[in-house]
């Protein structure tokens, strides 16, 4: 004789099963199929078992996933597969002119501030390409202004690119440089290239700005070496003299109109202190560096291209080898500022705690959140286009992948924020067994349940007597009275049911937490005020063991790091 509930309990598996294997909508069909497979005797109430199947099928349909991976690990956990951490990535495109083994790239960050994912994202391309043609990359700090640079920011970069994955082969500062920077630069004072002017910084930006010439570029090279001689000495002041590039003063290229290429720095330097007071500008520096380092493809991003022209004109009069660029746009992130001088203003203002802060594009903020630097990696192969074209990318995208990379290694927890006692009667002393992963073999955890036990304030604000739903690996509840601060329920025997909502639950002595929830800290150039929002709730005791910075996922709440004893950041959502 055909059992209607074992029919009814194995469509629900199967729905449940079809559903998470086809983004979280089951098809009948699939589920009838199952059932006759596994209870061929059901086909004697074919029509029965299409009803009960599209009934199922209707209901874990009106799941979200979270609720479909719950019923089903509780149900049959051993139906759940370990979700694909496949993500479709785009092949690199070619480099102009790149020969395997003969290929050499930069990282050249300016340590002025701390990493942020914009330079992550740069070192990973970098990365792949070198990988890509077994070519050699730098990693070579632009340390030539010195009110800019903390010794800390240097340690920044070198651990935040070790934390992304990204791999060097030398590694230098453009300090260590500065006697051939003064080798060059006599050289191309001599040959008229180069030249002193000692016009304060309003005449020569008035100067720029007309496209007139400065009357010092017409002196005779003597006087230039000898204001060159004046210079290292310090004979000169910061601002009273500067060196600038013979170019041309009207060209459409600001950039050629006699930029200043070395100037006084009266201000001590974090690695080579009060030893020299001519410092290059970016310009020359990196001219040079690119050279002398074999650079062969700067790969950097398009806010730079209008500075190509000046640096292959400087290398050309000094007779050495240009590289070839690929430009390409920005990485930004919606609602999040990765300017490092918008991001040290919100630091002064206080509008954010540190460079940390959850809430920004910083390297350590997403290192803090939980964002792996696999997702890192993968979200550049996927869907990073190296075009010029300005685009702005959804969190979300990194979000989900993120999702996929982490969440095998991440243990379920039970969280009740905002939490609502409950009175179940008729429960005596109960321990469940319950697995930390519902797919994972991560072990299992024994939570201890008593008559008094707690829910989220959302389930429980829900519930009206009369209404039924289940805790989760515990037991039906039947609600007998939903009046006032504390709900009461009568316990009932069986499992999970179609159409019967599964909830999380943590027991009488769970640890108080509390989770900082980020979001985008701008909504055009609006400062959000909410932008971090405080969610205390109760974790289940196994939370105590949990060390700092593990990840866990609550359930039906998001994935989480643990930031401090009572502190969790969320990740993302689920």
């Amino acid at each position: 004789m055909v059992n209607v509930e074992e029919v009814r309990r194995a469509a629900l598996r199967w729905a449940l099963k079809n559903a998470l294997d086809h983004g979280g909508r089951a098809q009948a069909g699939p589920v009838i199929s199952k059932v006759f497979a596994e209870l061929p005797q059901a086909r004697e109430i074919v029509g029965e078992v299409v009803s009960l199947a599209k009934e199922v099928v209707e209901w874990v349909n009106g799941l979200d996933r979270a609720a479909q991976e719950a019923a089903l690990s509780e149900l049959a956990p051993e139906l759940l597969q370990p979700p694909k951490k496949r993500v479709e990535e785009r092949a690199l495109p070619d480099l102009p002119g790149a020969v395997e083994g003969a290929v050499v790239l930069r990282l050249p960050p300016e340590p002025s501030g701390y990493m942020h994912l914009g330079h992550a994202f740069h070192g990973i391309v970098n990365y792949l390409y070198k990988e890509k043609y077994r070519g050699f990359l730098w990693l070579r700090f632009e340390d030539t202004n010195p009110r800019k640079v903390r010794a800390e920011y240097y340690d920044s970069y070198r651990d935040g690119y070790r934390w992304c994955g990204v791999r060097w082969d030398a590694e230098k500062n453009n300090s260590d440089d500065m006697e051939l920077y003064y080798q060059y630069a006599q050289k191309l004072i001599s040959s008229g290239h180069l030249y002193v002017c000692t016009c304060s910084r309003e005449e020569m930006s008035e100067q720029r700005a007309r496209g007139y010439s400065c009357s010092h570029r017409s002196m005779d090279t003597s006087w230039h070496l000898e204001q060159w001689d004046r210079m290292l000495e310090g004979r000169y002041r910061e601002g009273e003299a500067a060196v600038r590039f013979a170019g041309d003063p009207a060209a459409s290229n600001t950039a050629l109109r006699d930029p200043v290429l070395l100037r006084i720095v009266e201000h001590p330097h974090p690695l080579k202190g009060d030893r020299y007071l001519v410092w290059p500008t970016y310009d020359l520096a990196v001219a040079i560096q690119d050279a002398v380092c074999g650079v062969t493809h700067v790969l950097r991003t398009a806010e730079f291209m209008f500075r190509d022209e000046l640096q292959d004109m400087i290398r050309e009069r000094l007779g050495l080898k240009n590289p070839v660029y690929v430009e390409y746009s920005r990485f930004e992130f919606e609602g999040t500022p990765l300017s490092r001088r918008r991001i040290r203003e919100l630091i002064e203002k206080g509008m954010v705690e540190g460079w940390d802060d959850p809430r920004l594009g910083t390297v350590s903020a997403a290192r803090r959140r939980g964002i792996a630097p696999e997702s890192l990696q993968i979200f550049v192969r996927s869907y990073v286009a190296l075009t010029p074209s300005r685009k702005e990318y959804s969190w979300d995208l990194l979000y989900a992948i993120n999702r996929r990379v982490v969440d095998a290694e991440t243990p379920r927890l039970f969280f009740a924020p905002n939490p609502v006692p409950v009175e179940v009667r008729g429960l005596t002393k109960r321990v469940v067994k319950a697995p930390l992963h519902p797919s994972t073999d991560l072990g299992w955890r024994e939570i201890e349940a008593r008559e008094r036990l707690y829910i989220p304030r959302d389930d429980a604000a829900g519930l009206r007597v009369g209404d039924r739903v289940r805790l989760k690996y515990l037991t039906n509840l039947r609600v007998t009275d939903a009046g006032g601060e504390m709900l009461v329920a009568e316990c009932e025997d069986g499992g999970p049911e179609p159409g019967l909502r599964v909830i999380q639950w943590v027991p009488e002595g769970s640890r108080r937490v509390r989770v900082l929830v980020p979001k985008p800290l701008f909504r055009g150039e609006e400062i959000v005020e909410d932008s971090l929002t405080i969610v205390e709730g109760l974790a289940e005791p196994y939370e105590a063991s949990l060390t700092i910075r593990s990840r866990v996922q609550f359930e039906r709440f998001g994935y989480c790091v643990k930031d401090s004893e009572d502190t969790y950041i969320l990740t993302h959502g689920i």
